[in-house]
């Protein structure tokens, strides 16, 4: 297939791409599991042969990496320059969403980038690009294969290696912060500009780069930024492996200069926790053979250490967080008399209509998470008895001390026996819904622990009237432990209703403040109208796991229970 070239999409839409492994049409997993495959893949690229487009010194390469959504290209992410390197090895780690159920493509483009101006997209600059889908890079775990021009033309012998590791939800990540002493002085007119490579040694005895650090200049005794690594990354889980630490002149040109190295292992570097610190003498092996009175060539110090759990949507559940489900059901007028067959509120004998069929296949899933198996029912735009005033948040079972109902089966009764007490009425105003279930989290916020998370389920036949309210109360329900999911009911144009989804963009107030977490998630239920009620769930509930896991994250707060943690069990082999 020629290989062409172009203009990434603003990274803006970055949200909207999902990754997936599928060469064909698998059976239907189940809603509940899907909910548990969410894994993160890292990706390390590098280069070799790579074309040289400059004159007088080589390519300063530079890696795009963009995501094929909805037929575009999006760029995901970009690598830092390194100069004059035609045989690269990029430190920066791509980091994507793997669905096993979806395809996902990815394209791969490589540039020759010039100082301030950045990364051009000119066919000069341009030094070829690779596609192939997440599945293939996941399922080989290292793939090589030649970069291509324009046209399908061949870049030379220019080739582009991608290794991918998965990221488990057992996996953790580890801060560290490095400084050396008195390195050895590379340069004739001022001092070393020296920068620290981390390399972990694989079982087959391949090096593979961990991080680069920035380079620090003109100074033999350099404090290097405090950095974090997975520890998948560092030592594959495995505190034993060896690692390879090398510390290098930098020089513009590419030609950096060889300092000294040591080898340690993650087990070593431990020791480093708290108040303590860890030293190795930076060797060079040539110095060490020829010089009768050579030492070292300076020492790097490990000033500190710290390990971070990074935990799974799992570890949560299993730890005792409950799923709170609460239902809101649009009751404005354009859904016509319930009383009337063409009603969207239309209660047939034989056939649940589209309010309760969204009901039922979200609901079903998340009474699994819930113990008690009580629901909020709640219903926006009607006139309710016994002043038949409009209400934008009553609760369906008339009961405003406990807006509750036994299961889903008793939202579904509450449902149908509340339609003949109300008047349809109007306007379709959410954001008082959403205010009230957000005081909710809020509470529950401030026991700091991860006990329940919130899931409101919106169903609504139109767009909504209050606009500006629902951002602002979206964007102040993103810092609580809550998701809101909208089905669109009918055939209303929705397309206003996109605004609310993060996909497309970062969702922001009327006074420009962004969303913390992206929380919304919409759909027009017609789009599901042929599909098993399985297909609606999985769709509106995918992003729901990595949501629990994004705030609980962002506030620090471990599962409520989880299980005993050692270093040899939880770093002994990778998940």
């Amino acid at each position: 297939m020629p290989f062409t070239h172009g203009a990434a999409c603003p990274p803006s839409r970055l949200a909207a791409p999902r990754a997936a492994a599928t060469m064909g049409e698998a059976p239907e997993p189940s809603s509940q599991a899907s909910l548990a495959v969410l894994s993160k893949v890292e990706l390390r690229v590098s280069c070799k042969h790579l074309l040289d487009r400059d004159t007088l010194n080589k390519s300063d390469p530079c890696v795009l990496l963009l995501m094929q959504s909805q037929g575009q290209w999006v760029e995901v992410d970009r690598s830092e320059v390194i100069k004059s390197n035609l045989n690269p090895v990029f430190a920066k780690i791509f980091t994507v969403d793997y669905y096993f159920e979806e395809v996902q493509k990815l394209r791969f483009e490589v540039y020759d980038s010039h100082g301030h101006a950045g990364v051009g997209t000119h066919d000069d600059d341009f030094l070829g690009g690779m596609e192939c889908t997440v599945g293939q890079i996941v399922a080989q775990k290292r793939v090589t294969k030649p970069l291509f021009l324009k046209y399908g033309k061949f870049a030379g012998k220019s080739t582009i290696t991608v290794i991918s590791e998965e990221i488990s939800g057992n996996n953790g990540y580890v801060e560290l912060a490095f400084r050396a002493k008195k390195l050895d002085d590379k340069d004739l007119f001022s001092k070393s500009d020296p920068f620290l490579e981390i390399y972990r040694i694989d079982d087959d005895r391949s090096e593979q780069l961990v991080y680069r650090t920035e380079v620090v200049k003109n100074n033999l005794s350099p404090i290097w930024e405090p950095f974090k690594v997975s520890l998948n990354s560092l030592c594959s889980c495995e505190e034993k492996r060896k690692l390879r630490c090398v510390v290098w002149d930098y020089d513009s040109r590419g030609k950096h200069d060889f300092i000294g190295e040591f080898f340690t292992t993650f087990e070593e570097m431990q020791k480093a926790m708290g108040e303590n610190k860890v030293q190795w003498e930076c060797m060079n092996p040539k110095y060490k053979i020829k010089k009768r009175n050579y030492k070292n060539s300076g020492v790097v110090v490990l000033l500190d250490l710290k390990i971070h759990r990074v935990y799974s949507f799992l570890d949560y559940i299993m730890g005792g967080c409950q799923i709170h489900f609460t239902v809101a059901i649009d009751f404005t007028a354009s859904n016509g008399d319930p009383r009337n067959s063409c009603s969207l509120h239309y209660i047939n004998p034989y056939q649940p209509n589209e309010y309760l069929k969204a009901l039922v296949a979200v609901g079903e899933i998340c009474q699994d998470y819930d113990s008690d198996k009580k629901f909020s029912a709640l219903g926006f735009g009607a006139r309710i008895p016994p002043k038949y005033e409009v209400s934008h948040d009553f609760a369906i079972n008339f009961n405003p001390d406990n807006d509750e109902c036994e299961g889903i089966q008793g939202v579904v009764e509450s449902y149908q026996s509340c339609l003949p007490k109300i008047q349809l009425y109007g306007p379709t105003n959410v954001a008082p819904i959403i205010s009230k279930v957000a005081r909710v989290a809020a509470d529950e916020e401030r026991t700091k622990e991860a006990s329940q998370y919130f899931i409101l389920l919106i169903l609504t036949d139109g767009v909504v009237t209050d606009m500006a309210d629902t951002r602002e109360a979206i964007v102040r329900a993103s810092y609580l432990p809550m998701s809101i999911i909208i089905v669109g009911v009918g055939n209303a144009d929705f397309t206003d209703m996109q605004i609310l989804d993060g996909d497309d963009g970062v969702l922001r107030s009327p006074r420009g403040e962004p969303v913390l977490r992206d929380i919304v998630q919409f759909v027009p239920f017609r789009e599901f109208k042929n599909a098993s009620p399985t297909a609606l769930a999985k769709c509106v509930l995918a992003e729901v796991p990595k949501q629990v896991v994004e705030y609980y994250s962002y506030k620090a707060f471990p599962p409520r229970c989880p299980q005993p943690d050692t270093p040899d069990s939880s770093l002994s082999s990778p998940q």
